[in-house]
């Protein structure tokens, strides 16, 4: 499902036009994206938690001619999924 399906499905479900719709989730993810980039975890507990990790920096070699690369530290969105979702999906 990609992101014009998703508004289309809950504009119907929820019987709001789809611009509305739209701005709904716009703005959802922007604030999600915002918490994430501040280092809040954002926790819905029908679905799960959202979470930034830290990725240490790490030798890794290149394999097309054997070099050494340092892959710097660096930030990871980290999704959880929670146990309500779990269930659903096992059904």
């Amino acid at each position: 499902m990609n992101k014009a399906e998703l508004i289309t499905d809950v504009a119907e479900r929820t019987y709001m036009s789809k611009k509305k719709t739209d701005k709904v989730l716009t703005v959802m993810l922007a604030t999600i994206t915002q918490a994430l980039a501040e280092g809040k975890k954002v926790k819905l507990k029908e679905l799960g938690t959202f979470e930034v990790k830290e990725r240490s920096e790490k030798t890794v070699y290149n394999p097309q001619n054997g070099e050494k690369m340092i892959l710097p530290a660096k930030k990871a969105p980290f999704f959880k999924a929670g146990r309500i979702l779990k269930e659903e999906i096992n059904k």
